[in-house]
């Protein structure tokens, strides 16, 4: 392995993580999948790869898919709703990881939102591929049909499906950030405080709460819809865990949008992040899966995905 090589890999390494975690939604096994891309590209035969960005993309996608379709009975026996894992997201350091403009952000943004990352798992794991190399990446068709080995026909078919599925399932956001940022702000102080009116003025009054613990916390295991039970169960928790001792807040962007990190003693206990629509606050993702938060007690702070920006 050259240092050439080497510099290659890590030029077009934030894509990769970008692709892996899109398609797993799990820190871990992007992580992992990443690795194992590394490890071929440092066996390959740099001579005769004409595109390296296209031969890595490849690698990745296609260990991408086996993985998830590895993971997909470990998720039909999660304990509960099973939400992806939080991740930091924002312009990533260096020249190779250079911010993208506005309109690119937003897409990558919305690609990477938990709302998405949920309709996406009802795809198949190609559907989901497709999707992911074409509207968040815009790789052309012909480029995709390479990479899953089939006919551009048939990733144009693929894509179709995908892009109907997600449109039909996938909430509306609201885009602007300030506002987003100040009905976090107010959602979490109406909590903090056991405010039920205070949060029924943020909430829709048919929205929905779903939480993730994996049976390793306490949550509520299935949804809670309206504005009332939320709120009044908000209130009945929230407080108590806010006023611990050692307990700290901290708003992060994870995921392309605000959110409130609850840290207790030092480690991550609790992640909100709302979906807002209309000024109001439609979807509360409550995860408290201590595995799915233990890479935020260094948010931005480590090499590899735990620690990389994926926008």
């Amino acid at each position: 392995m050259t240092a050439d090589a080497t510099e290659v890999f890590e030029e077009h390494r934030p894509v990769l993580d970008g692709v892996a975690y899109r398609m797993l939604g799990r820190v871990a096994d992007a992580e992992d999948v990443v690795q194992e891309a590394w490890l071929r590209w440092a066996a390959a035969d740099h001579a005769q790869v004409r595109e390296p960005r296209g031969y890595l993309v490849r690698v990745t996608t296609r260990l991408a898919i086996d993985r998830l379709r590895q993971v997909q009975s470990r998720r039909e026996a999660y304990v509960g709703s099973w939400l992806p894992e939080p991740v930091v997201t924002g312009p990533g350091p260096g020249p190779a990881a250079r911010a993208p403009d506005g309109a690119e952000r937003a897409v990558l943004a919305e690609s990477v939102s938990l709302a998405v990352l949920v309709v996406l798992e009802s795809l198949s794991p190609l559907e989901r591929a497709v999707f992911v190399l074409r509207e968040a990446f815009g790789f052309p068709y012909a480029e995709i049909a390479g990479t899953l080995e089939r006919s551009e026909a048939a990733v144009r078919q693929l894509a179709g499906r995908a892009r109907q599925h997600v449109t039909e399932r996938k909430p509306r956001f609201e885009v602007d950030p300030t506002l987003r940022r100040d009905l976090t702000e107010r959602f979490l102080k109406a909590a903090a405080d056991g405010d039920v009116r205070g949060l029924v003025s943020v909430l829709a009054p048919d929205a929905r709460l779903v939480s993730d613990s994996g049976g390793a916390a306490k949550a509520p295991r299935r949804v809670v819809v309206g504005a009332d039970r939320i709120s009044r169960f908000l209130a009945a928790v929230a407080p108590e865990g806010m006023r611990e001792p050692a307990s700290g807040v901290r708003f992060l962007e994870l995921n392309g949008g605000p959110a409130v990190l609850l840290a207790v003693a030092g480690r991550p206990d609790t992640v909100f992040s709302l979906e807002v629509s209309g000024g109001l606050v439609r979807t509360v993702h409550l995860i408290r899966n201590p595995a799915k938060l233990a890479h935020l007690a260094g948010a931005g702070e480590r090499s590899g995905l735990r620690g990389r920006l994926l926008l």
